[in-house]
């Protein structure tokens, strides 16, 4: 029986077929941004998403405008803005991408399912400063040729893993952005003490850990503090917040230990 990961992978293969055939892409004119050297180490870090819809949630925010929501996201403290870029099943697009990153002077995540170079050069033309590898979706031969592909190209790198076994092949590739995704891709079930779980696999303290789903309250986001996370992925929570203000206000948790974040300065 096919997941609704298999059916979008099928999806971005058709995608990439069109993309070969030919695909005129924008000159870029804006800097990459990075995410490393926006971090603090006073609070928790903040990539705010840009989501209209998902395949679990259904519609979130169908009429969102992707520039004003950026602009607010990074008024209230955003490090970074993820948008989502696929149509079929996010309702997104890389013409949000372009417009948010061209308005904004933080870094730009292109959230999609990536399994070919010339993605990445789709992404990159469109303004992204950094880009998403997810590890189920690929074997590691594809794994390590991408991210360094990505990493070649000048963008920043964000491996997301969901289980032990991902993390393992996630740390071969020493990389210097981990996302924890907190969510069960079988059962869609959320379990905040993942990122615990797989924290305690990363032997370089140097990793940046991001923990991603299911964080909504101050409580959440103190519980993933707690068990390693530099920052947090958070989308629907802010897609349906009636005061983004009050919203940044609760996740800005302050730190518990110093992080020290000016040694990945570069």
């Amino acid at each position: 029986m096919s997941t609704i990961l298999d059916k979008i992978i099928k999806q971005k293969e058709k995608e990439v077929a069109t993309f070969k055939r030919g695909v005129t892409l924008p000159k870029r004119t804006i800097p990459i941004h990075s995410f490393v050297n926006t971090l603090n180490d006073t609070h928790m870090n903040i990539i705010s998403e840009i989501k209209r819809a998902s395949p679990s949630k259904g519609m979130i925010n169908e009429h969102v405008n992707p520039v004003q929501q950026a602009e607010a996201y990074v008024t209230n403290g955003a490090q970074a803005i993820s948008v989502l870029t696929d149509e079929t099943f996010f309702k997104g697009s890389m013409d949000d991408l372009k417009a948010v990153a061209e308005h904004v002077d933080v870094p730009v995540l292109c959230k999609d399912f990536i399994i070919d170079p010339i993605q990445i050069d789709v992404a990159k033309a469109y303004g992204a400063s950094m880009i998403l590898l997810i590890v189920t979706a690929l074997d590691l031969s594809t794994l390590q040729s991408l991210y360094t592909y990505a990493k070649e190209a000048g963008l920043e790198v964000l491996v997301e893993v969901h289980n032990e076994d991902e993390m393992k092949q996630a740390i071969k590739l020493d990389p210097t952005i981990i996302g924890i995704n907190n969510r069960d891709l079988k059962t869609f079930a959320v379990d905040l003490k993942n990122t615990g779980r797989l924290a305690n696999l990363v032997t370089n303290d140097e990793t940046i850990l991001i923990s991603e789903s299911g964080i909504q309250s101050r409580e959440d986001v103190i519980e993933v503090e707690s068990l390693g996370a530099d920052a947090i992925l958070i989308g629907e929570t802010l897609m349906r917040a009636d005061s983004l203000t009050e919203a940044f206000q609760r996740l800005q948790v302050p730190f518990t230990t110093q992080k020290g974040y000016h040694r990945y300065a570069r």
